[in-house]
Parts: C-alpha cells; sequence; structure tokens
C-alpha cells in the first residue's frame, strides 16, 4: 500500500461491505477458502483462494485493517469500479449478513433455554439492539427463524428457540468446527 495507493479491493474479494462485523468477515472468509480450497476437486482456485487468505489476513488484523480502510477511502471510486465486482450480486452480502445475523438470533436464545430452562424466552427488543437493527429488518428475522421452525413466542410474548433451533446450533456448530480445522490445516501448509 505504497503511497496510500492499493491495487486489491479486499473487500470485494470477500463479497464483504467495508463495514462488516468481524464475524460477517470470517464467515465470508471461510465460505471462500472452503469454495476456491486446492483440495476442492469441482471448484478448486489457488490463485484465489491465496486472494481470499491475503484479504482476510490483512481484514481482520485491526491495525492493518485501519491502514487499509486509510488508503480505501482514498482510492475508492477510482480503482474499485463496478467492472472489478466479478459480477456479485450485492444482494448476496445482504443474503450473508442475514445468515449472520440469524445464527446470533439463534445462539443468543439457544444459551438462555440452557441457562434458563423455566423461562427459556428473550424479550424481541432485546435481540433487535444485540443486532443493532431496525424494527422492519427485525421483524424480517423473526419472521424467517419462526417460518423455519426454529423459533417460537412464548406464552409470555418473548421469543424462545424450539427442537428444531437447538438441533440447528448444534449442526451449525459442528459444521463451523469442520470448516476452522480444514482452514487451518491449509494455512499451516501455506
Amino acid at each position: 500500500m505504497a503511497d496510500g495507493e492499493i491495487s486489491i479491493d479486499y473487500y470485494n474479494v470477500l463479497n464483504v461491505g467495508p463495514n462488516c462485523a468481524p464475524k460477517t468477515l470470517e464467515a465470508a472468509y471461510r465460505r471462500l477458502a472452503k469454495q476456491h480450497h486446492p483440495d476442492q476437486t469441482d471448484s478448486s482456485d489457488s490463485t484465489k483462494f491465496t486472494e481470499v487468505t491475503t484479504a482476510y489476513r490483512i481484514l481482520r488484523d485491526p491495525q492493518k485493517r485501519k491502514e487499509y480502510d486509510a488508503s480505501y477511502a482514498q482510492n475508492v471510486g477510482r480503482n474499485f469500479g463496478p467492472s472489478q465486482r466479478d459480477g456479485v450480486d450485492l444482494s448476496e452480502n445482504a443474503a450473508l449478513t442475514d445468515a449472520d445475523e440469524h445464527a446470533q438470533i439463534l445462539m443468543a436464545l439457544y444459551k438462555r433455554r440452557r441457562e434458563n430452562p423455566q423461562n427459556p424466552g428473550i424479550v424481541g427488543t432485546i435481540l433487535q439492539d444485540m443486532l443493532n437493527c431496525s424494527y422492519e429488518h427485525f421483524e424480517f428475522h423473526k419472521w424467517y427463524l419462526r417460518e423455519k421452525g426454529f423459533i417460537a413466542v412464548t406464552e409470555q410474548g418473548t421469543l424462545a428457540i424450539t427442537i428444531q433451533g437447538v438441533d440447528h446450533v448444534i449442526s451449525m456448530s459442528r459444521t463451523t468446527r469442520a470448516e476452522k480445522l480444514l482452514i487451518a490445516a491449509s494455512t499451516d501448509r501455506s
């Protein structure tokens, strides 16, 4: 990043926005690293894998990300136009963010049920504040998770995780652990 010039839009590489949370950044990295890993027979791309890994290494480090963001702010629009977006649909970023927020809601409700099985519900506004999202956005999350059968409204009007929700959290936790082990193994080889 000499002289404030940057040549690669690392946010675009990871398909995330510049204001994304560390968890969103990590989720994007895991998904793309898994997809492009050289061990993948149908989707391996060592160049893309290296690019994704480099982007994540820069953006996950708070100091490096701060330095990159300063250069990014000066260069965005100049170096990174729509032609470099590789056909990425911006709604994909929204869907990834929503998936992360669904996971946060489910994990909060899972923890609550484990800690307080007699009163497993959480008031919706507490979850909305946790996500720092609008009422409408939270209503979308609530609708989706209810329709999937992952949450229910208790008699007290709070939100609680269901058996299907618990099973989903456990399944996702196992998947996340397996992906972290795979990424750790691939990073060690790099």
